[in-house]
């Protein structure tokens, strides 16, 4: 059986794939694949080259340091090895169109992928985790906010959610005590969101005139106000940090809770121990 070694920096897996894809045009060769990976020094590549030597095997490699490349073809020149570069003259090509040189630095590919799947895990968090949803999971959000309604939850909470932030958020509700979990959320973790009642009560007006008017007093001046104090007594019983978001873009109030949470990670904003969490 042919042995070829398929050399990268990275994980491999596309240098892998690919292989496998023009393997398929000899469905009668047997062939093993050898995946070396994360190799991104002189001494690793002289580290795996008796191996390759012994089993006289094919290299695939997918270095983007052009000097440990020419080291690859230097070694395989010298014992007589079959070499294939995929990503040399991908580069070359590339950087004579772009105008710019590669920045030659190994693993990019796979923390863009790892970026991207962590974006696609957070964004279904956020979805899931929505107005009180599965509210038992808290302990796995990162950002949780709590507020009246029409206080940019949802939408705060996709905003960070894109930003790679596990998130969820728990309406209040008047008269309605907030979950016994909630109490137990780590300190830095729990943030309140307030605003002024008149701009509150505009806006669930519109939300009223939207649902034709079937929401009761959810709109009025005093209904607002009452909610409003009573979610105050609730962020105080939970002594957590409160934004106003009274005439603030999204990205401003992003802002704001990701410089507090960095702040309490650094012992600068005031210090509330995390509670046991239950067995």
């Amino acid at each position: 059986m042919d042995k070829i070694f398929v050399i990268s920096d990275g994980t491999g897996r596309t240098a892998e794939q690919t292989l496998k894809a023009a393997l398929t045009q000899f469905p009668n060769s047997r062939v093993e694949i050898v995946l070396k990976q994360e190799i991104r020094t002189e001494e690793q590549i002289e580290a795996i080259m008796p191996e390759i030597i012994e089993a006289k095997g094919i290299i695939v490699n997918t270095l983007v340091s052009q000097h440990l490349r020419e080291m690859m073809v230097r070694i395989s020149r010298d014992h007589n090895i079959d070499a294939i570069d995929l990503m040399g003259p991908l580069l070359s090509r590339l950087s004579v169109h772009l105008a710019y040189s590669p920045t030659e630095r190994p693993g990019i590919f796979s923390q863009l992928n790892k970026e991207y799947f962590k974006r696609i895990d957070s964004m279904q968090f956020a979805f899931s985790h929505d107005d009180g949803q599965r509210y038992y999971e808290y302990e796995k959000a990162e950002i949780i906010l709590i507020g009246v309604s029409r206080k940019f939850k949802t939408p705060l909470s996709i905003y960070l959610a894109f930003k790679n932030w596990f998130v969820a958020n728990y309406p209040i509700v008047l008269g309605v005590e907030a979950p016994e979990i909630v109490r137990k959320i780590c300190h830095g973790n729990l943030f309140g969101l307030t605003t002024e009642p008149s701009e509150l009560s505009l806006l669930r007006s519109a939300r009223q005139e939207y649902l034709k008017g079937n929401t009761g007093d959810y709109s009025s001046i005093d209904f607002v106000k009452r909610e409003l104090n009573y979610a105050q007594t609730i962020f105080n019983d939970l002594s957590c940090p409160v934004i106003n978001v009274n005439n603030k873009p999204i990205e401003e109030i992003a802002s704001e809770i990701l410089a507090i949470k960095r702040r309490i990670s650094q012992g600068e904003y005031y210090k509330k121990k995390c509670k046991e969490k239950p067995e």
